[in-house]
Protein backbone atom coordinates (compact mmCIF):
# COMPACT_ATOMS: atom_id res chain seq x y z
CA UNK A 1 0.00 0.00 0.00
CA UNK A 2 1.35 3.45 -0.90
CA UNK A 3 1.93 6.10 1.75
CA UNK A 4 -0.73 8.79 1.41
CA UNK A 5 -0.08 12.47 2.07
CA UNK A 6 -3.31 14.44 1.85
CA UNK A 7 -3.62 17.78 0.09
CA UNK A 8 -1.03 20.11 -1.36
CA UNK A 9 0.47 20.80 2.04
CA UNK A 10 1.44 24.15 3.51
CA UNK A 11 3.70 26.40 1.45
CA UNK A 12 7.10 26.44 3.20
CA UNK A 13 7.85 29.86 4.68
CA UNK A 14 11.13 30.31 2.80
CA UNK A 15 9.55 29.25 -0.50
CA UNK A 16 6.73 31.75 -0.02
CA UNK A 17 9.14 34.55 0.91
CA UNK A 18 11.43 34.00 -2.08
CA UNK A 19 8.53 33.54 -4.50
CA UNK A 20 7.01 36.87 -3.51
CA UNK A 21 10.38 38.61 -3.92
CA UNK A 22 11.12 37.02 -7.30
CA UNK A 23 7.50 37.32 -8.53
CA UNK A 24 6.16 40.46 -6.82
CA UNK A 25 3.17 40.58 -9.18
CA UNK A 26 2.48 36.90 -8.77
CA UNK A 27 2.50 34.23 -11.48
CA UNK A 28 0.03 31.88 -13.10
CA UNK A 29 1.23 28.92 -11.02
CA UNK A 30 0.97 30.93 -7.81
CA UNK A 31 -2.55 32.18 -8.57
CA UNK A 32 -3.69 28.69 -9.48
CA UNK A 33 -2.51 27.46 -6.09
CA UNK A 34 -4.07 30.34 -4.18
CA UNK A 35 -7.47 30.12 -5.87
CA UNK A 36 -7.88 26.35 -6.17
CA UNK A 37 -5.93 24.83 -3.28
CA UNK A 38 -9.08 23.22 -1.87
CA UNK A 39 -10.05 21.70 -5.22
CA UNK A 40 -6.61 20.12 -5.52
CA UNK A 41 -6.91 18.59 -2.07
CA UNK A 42 -5.99 14.97 -1.52
CA UNK A 43 -9.60 14.11 -0.70
CA UNK A 44 -10.86 15.24 -4.10
CA UNK A 45 -8.39 12.98 -5.91
CA UNK A 46 -8.21 10.26 -3.24
CA UNK A 47 -9.07 7.48 -5.70
CA UNK A 48 -6.01 8.32 -7.80
CA UNK A 49 -3.38 7.03 -5.39
CA UNK A 50 -1.66 3.91 -6.75
CA UNK A 51 -2.68 0.78 -4.87
CA UNK A 52 0.88 -0.54 -4.71
CA UNK A 53 4.44 0.69 -5.01
CA UNK A 54 6.65 3.37 -3.55
CA UNK A 55 5.30 6.26 -1.42
CA UNK A 56 3.14 8.31 -3.74
CA UNK A 57 3.13 11.96 -4.71
CA UNK A 58 -0.28 13.37 -3.75
CA UNK A 59 -2.68 13.17 -6.72
CA UNK A 60 -3.72 16.77 -6.12
CA UNK A 61 -0.10 17.82 -6.66
CA UNK A 62 0.10 15.84 -9.90
CA UNK A 63 -3.23 17.28 -11.09
CA UNK A 64 -1.95 20.80 -10.47
CA UNK A 65 1.29 20.04 -12.31
CA UNK A 66 -0.75 18.61 -15.19
CA UNK A 67 -2.69 21.88 -15.55
CA UNK A 68 0.55 23.86 -15.44
CA UNK A 69 2.28 21.73 -18.06
CA UNK A 70 -0.76 21.96 -20.37
CA UNK A 71 -0.87 25.75 -19.97
CA UNK A 72 2.83 26.06 -20.84
CA UNK A 73 3.00 23.28 -23.44
CA UNK A 74 5.54 21.15 -21.60
CA UNK A 75 6.40 17.48 -21.92
CA UNK A 76 6.65 15.32 -18.81
CA UNK A 77 10.44 15.72 -18.65
CA UNK A 78 10.12 19.49 -18.97
CA UNK A 79 7.38 19.62 -16.33
CA UNK A 80 9.49 17.57 -13.90
CA UNK A 81 12.38 19.97 -14.53
CA UNK A 82 10.08 22.91 -13.79
CA UNK A 83 9.07 21.31 -10.48
CA UNK A 84 12.75 20.92 -9.63
CA UNK A 85 13.97 24.36 -10.72
CA UNK A 86 11.16 26.95 -10.76
CA UNK A 87 10.22 28.87 -7.64
CA UNK A 88 6.66 29.64 -8.79
CA UNK A 89 5.99 25.91 -9.32
CA UNK A 90 7.49 25.04 -5.93
CA UNK A 91 5.19 27.64 -4.38
CA UNK A 92 2.20 26.16 -6.21
CA UNK A 93 2.70 22.60 -4.96
CA UNK A 94 4.21 23.50 -1.59
CA UNK A 95 7.82 22.34 -1.95
CA UNK A 96 10.93 23.44 -0.09
CA UNK A 97 13.40 25.37 -2.25
CA UNK A 98 15.89 22.47 -2.08
CA UNK A 99 13.30 19.81 -2.95
CA UNK A 100 14.23 18.00 -6.18
CA UNK A 101 10.65 16.97 -6.99
CA UNK A 102 9.84 13.62 -8.58
CA UNK A 103 10.71 11.50 -11.60
CA UNK A 104 8.94 12.50 -14.80
CA UNK A 105 7.46 9.00 -15.22
CA UNK A 106 5.11 9.70 -12.29
CA UNK A 107 3.11 12.06 -14.50
CA UNK A 108 2.28 9.50 -17.19
CA UNK A 109 1.32 6.97 -14.52
CA UNK A 110 -0.99 9.56 -12.99
CA UNK A 111 -2.66 10.29 -16.33
CA UNK A 112 -3.33 6.60 -16.82
CA UNK A 113 -5.07 6.41 -13.44
CA UNK A 114 -7.03 9.58 -14.20
CA UNK A 115 -8.28 8.21 -17.53
CA UNK A 116 -9.47 5.09 -15.73
CA UNK A 117 -11.39 7.05 -13.07
CA UNK A 118 -14.59 8.80 -14.12
CA UNK A 119 -14.90 10.73 -10.86
CA UNK A 120 -11.38 12.10 -11.24
CA UNK A 121 -12.25 13.36 -14.70
CA UNK A 122 -15.24 15.23 -13.32
CA UNK A 123 -13.12 16.95 -10.64
CA UNK A 124 -10.41 17.80 -13.15
CA UNK A 125 -12.99 19.22 -15.57
CA UNK A 126 -14.29 21.43 -12.75
CA UNK A 127 -10.79 22.81 -12.14
CA UNK A 128 -10.25 23.50 -15.84
CA UNK A 129 -13.63 25.20 -16.22
CA UNK A 130 -13.12 27.46 -13.21
CA UNK A 131 -9.60 28.36 -14.34
CA UNK A 132 -10.89 29.26 -17.79
CA UNK A 133 -13.78 31.33 -16.41
CA UNK A 134 -11.37 33.32 -14.23
CA UNK A 135 -9.04 34.01 -17.12
CA UNK A 136 -6.23 31.84 -15.80
CA UNK A 137 -6.30 29.24 -18.55
CA UNK A 138 -6.63 30.67 -22.04
CA UNK A 139 -7.27 28.73 -25.23
CA UNK A 140 -6.75 29.52 -28.89
CA UNK A 141 -9.75 29.47 -31.22
CA UNK A 142 -12.00 26.48 -30.63
CA UNK A 143 -9.49 24.53 -28.58
CA UNK A 144 -11.21 22.71 -25.71
CA UNK A 145 -10.00 22.56 -22.13
CA UNK A 146 -11.85 19.49 -20.89
CA UNK A 147 -9.86 16.72 -19.25
CA UNK A 148 -9.77 14.49 -22.35
CA UNK A 149 -8.35 17.31 -24.47
CA UNK A 150 -5.78 18.32 -21.85
CA UNK A 151 -4.54 14.79 -21.27
CA UNK A 152 -4.49 14.12 -25.01
CA UNK A 153 -2.47 17.25 -25.73
CA UNK A 154 0.13 16.34 -23.09
CA UNK A 155 0.33 12.77 -24.39
CA UNK A 156 0.93 14.15 -27.89
CA UNK A 157 3.82 16.30 -26.68
CA UNK A 158 5.44 13.33 -24.99
CA UNK A 159 5.10 11.20 -28.12
CA UNK A 160 6.68 14.00 -30.15
CA UNK A 161 9.56 14.18 -27.69
CA UNK A 162 10.01 10.40 -27.90
CA UNK A 163 10.15 10.50 -31.71
CA UNK A 164 12.65 13.36 -31.61
CA UNK A 165 14.88 11.60 -29.11
CA UNK A 166 14.71 8.35 -31.09
CA UNK A 167 15.81 10.15 -34.25
CA UNK A 168 18.57 11.96 -32.36
CA UNK A 169 19.86 8.67 -30.96
CA UNK A 170 19.83 7.11 -34.44
CA UNK A 171 21.74 10.05 -35.93
CA UNK A 172 24.30 9.90 -33.12
CA UNK A 173 24.83 6.19 -33.68
CA UNK A 174 25.34 6.67 -37.41
CA UNK A 175 27.64 9.67 -36.83
CA UNK A 176 29.87 7.50 -34.63
CA UNK A 177 30.50 4.89 -37.34
CA UNK A 178 29.98 6.74 -40.64
CA UNK A 179 30.20 10.52 -40.14
CA UNK A 180 31.13 11.30 -43.75
CA UNK A 181 28.26 9.21 -45.11
CA UNK A 182 25.82 10.98 -42.77
CA UNK A 183 27.11 14.47 -43.56
CA UNK A 184 26.48 13.89 -47.25
CA UNK A 185 22.88 12.79 -46.78
CA UNK A 186 21.27 15.14 -44.26
CA UNK A 187 20.68 18.88 -44.26
CA UNK A 188 22.85 21.04 -42.02
CA UNK A 189 19.64 22.09 -40.28
CA UNK A 190 19.38 18.58 -38.83
CA UNK A 191 22.62 19.03 -36.91
CA UNK A 192 21.20 22.17 -35.27
CA UNK A 193 17.85 20.53 -34.54
CA UNK A 194 18.99 17.14 -33.26
CA UNK A 195 22.33 18.04 -31.70
CA UNK A 196 20.60 18.65 -28.35
CA UNK A 197 18.07 16.78 -26.26
CA UNK A 198 14.50 17.50 -27.36
CA UNK A 199 13.41 18.75 -23.94
CA UNK A 200 15.94 21.59 -24.16
CA UNK A 201 13.70 23.21 -26.80
CA UNK A 202 10.07 24.31 -26.65
CA UNK A 203 7.88 21.74 -28.34
CA UNK A 204 5.10 22.82 -30.74
CA UNK A 205 1.70 22.98 -29.08
CA UNK A 206 -0.47 22.75 -32.22
CA UNK A 207 -0.43 21.50 -35.80
CA UNK A 208 -2.15 24.51 -37.36
CA UNK A 209 -3.49 27.96 -36.61
CA UNK A 210 -2.01 31.40 -35.85
CA UNK A 211 -0.33 30.27 -32.63
CA UNK A 212 1.34 27.18 -34.11
CA UNK A 213 4.90 26.76 -32.95
CA UNK A 214 7.77 25.83 -35.24
CA UNK A 215 9.60 22.53 -35.09
CA UNK A 216 11.56 22.13 -31.84
CA UNK A 217 14.82 24.04 -32.07
CA UNK A 218 17.60 24.22 -29.47
CA UNK A 219 18.79 27.47 -28.00
CA UNK A 220 22.24 26.97 -29.50
CA UNK A 221 23.68 24.89 -32.30
CA UNK A 222 26.55 22.54 -32.96
CA UNK A 223 28.31 21.50 -36.17
CA UNK A 224 27.58 17.81 -35.69
CA UNK A 225 25.38 15.53 -33.58
CA UNK A 226 26.59 15.07 -30.02
CA UNK A 227 26.37 11.87 -27.96
CA UNK A 228 23.22 11.60 -25.83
Amino acid sequence: MSLRVLGLGEIPEETARVARVVCPRGAFAMRLREEFAEVFSGEAFADLYPERGRPAVAPGVLALVTVLQFAEGLSDRQAADAVRTRIDWKYAIGLELMDTGFDYSVLSEFRSRMLAGEKAGEVFDLVLRLARERGLLKTAGRQRTDSAKVLGAITGLNRLALVGESLRAALNSIAAVAPDWLAGRVDLEWFDRYGHRVEEARLPTACAGPATAASPRPTSSTSSPQPP
